[in-house]
């Protein structure tokens, strides 16, 4: 059983043992074998306009003894991350997510730079059952579009129009090497990715933007 282990600035998914993880996270993205999967929270301070990120990072994770991790950055509280477990005929799925919108974009079209903030979604999603390569890849573009719904249904307007997400998200499935093939809409392991990951945006979504909404109706 994967454990989660909070310890700021660090959050810290333990898989249990070694899997093929996905992702295109700042620290090891691609497809690599992975034990852990790590959130880093920062604050502008750490990241100076003139700072090599993942240099910076590569001696953040060595000090940790974690630079085998695949490794999220987000300047948002990572102690309101949401964690959701759903479960679809044999198969279930668990969504970590951390949610911050200051960084939110819509699709197709760009804010300015100088509008900007660092807050982001990164999401870790694990599966219980086992996957070709070509399932990884269907997982991740399910997750993907459960991360978008659960983005829109916030109903984050900006000038270019409704938030689809941040500029910076990031997602990283994990899961076994099996022969489940397929991963999409119609399958029992599309369905349990789609929730879980739907359901933890959603929470996250609405914790970010409840002070802002309560702010304007005090």
């Amino acid at each position: 059983m994967s454990r989660l282990h909070l310890d700021r600035p660090w959050l810290s998914l333990d898989l249990g043992r070694d899997m093929p993880v996905l992702s295109w996270a700042v620290n090891r993205p691609g497809q690599v074998r992975a034990r852990r999967i790590l959130w880093r929270e920062v604050r502008n301070a750490d990241l100076p306009e003139d700072l090599d990120v993942e240099d910076w990072l590569d001696r953040e994770l060595t000090a940790q003894q974690a630079f085998d991790a695949v490794c999220f950055l987000t300047s948002c509280d990572i102690g309101t991350y949401a964690e959701v477990r759903a479960t679809a005929g044999t198969i279930t799925a668990r969504a970590v997510a951390t949610v911050g919108l200051s960084n939110a974009e819509r699709v197709g079209r760009r804010l300015p730079p100088a509008a900007h903030g660092w807050g982001t979604i990164n999401i870790a999603v694990t599966l219980d059952a086992g996957l070709t390569d070509a399932a990884r890849l269907e997982a991740m573009s399910i997750a993907t579009q459960a991360r978008t719904v659960a983005i829109t249904e916030a109903g984050l307007r900006l000038a270019t129009g409704l938030a689809t997400g941040t500029g910076t998200d990031c997602v990283a499935i994990a899961a076994p090497e099996g022969t489940t093939r397929y991963a999409g809409l119609h399958t029992e392991a599309g369905e349990a990715v789609g929730r879980a990951v739907l359901d933890a945006v959603r929470q996250g979504a609405q914790a970010w933007t409840r002070p802002a909404k309560e702010a304007q109706h005090g």
